[in-house]
């Protein structure tokens, strides 16, 4: 597959890109790279689904997101000289990636303007990423975060009709949410009760969105 977040990029772009990337595979549980590493590649994620995982002042690790295929990470590695990693990427499972360096990026700029480009309008989306998970952080309450983050995860991994199994623990999703693991347990039994989802071990899997939609303060689609 091509990588989605290159889709603002020209064909001819795209594949600069990708042919100067090197093809890298990891097994499920495999770190991609540990937090405080020196950063010197971007990883295009080809195929599979990481975990991004970061430490706290209290020294536990929490879970901030879950990157899908098409997407981008560790791009800061590409801006920033001497870079440090701020978190931890696990894969979840049979992980492909496409890593590029910051000697063949910057050839890659210098020589086709497009492509700096690119690396502004990635930089922008994530900021805008972060803005929103901020404000929702600050003024939702913490039940429809935890909604929000599962239907969010629902999207990330959905490949035809429901159900859907999200591969996930509780804690990693009320990490994700920002909030407390029984708050998150306290959500879920609720909508368990809904029918709209069921609990196993080591995973969610979702039956029905509308009750989720709903409690999580959107619209129906």
């Amino acid at each position: 597959m091509e990588a989605l977040m290159l889709e603002g990029l020209a064909e001819e772009d795209r594949r600069r890109i990708l042919s100067a990337a090197r093809r890298r595979s990891y097994s499920r549980g495999e770190v991609l790279f540990h937090e405080g590493d020196a950063g010197t590649t971007l990883h295009i994620l080809m195929r599979g689904h990481v975990a991004v995982r970061a430490s706290t002042p209290s020294g536990d690790v929490v879970t901030l997101s879950v990157v899908g295929p098409g997407d981008i990470f560790g791009e800061l590695a590409l801006v920033r000289p001497r870079h440090e990693r701020t978190a931890t990427v696990v894969a979840l499972e049979s992980v492909e990636t496409a890593t590029l360096d910051q000697q063949a990026f910057d050839r890659l700029r210098h020589e086709h303007p497009a492509v700096d480009h690119f690396l502004v309008t990635l930089l922008a989306r994530r900021v805008a990423r972060l803005s929103a998970h901020l404000v929702e952080a600050l003024h939702v309450p913490a039940e429809q975060r935890v909604l929000r983050r599962l239907l969010a995860l629902v999207a990330l991994y959905q490949d035809g009709p429901l159900p859907v199994a999200v591969p996930l623990t509780q804690e990693d999703l009320a990490s994700m949410a920002g909030t407390s693991r029984p708050t998150t347990n306290r959500v879920l039994r609720q909508m368990e009760e809904l029918k709209a989802l069921q609990l196993t071990r080591g995973r969610i899997e979702v039956l029905d969105l509308a009750p989720l939609r709903r409690h999580a303060g959107l619209s129906p689609r």
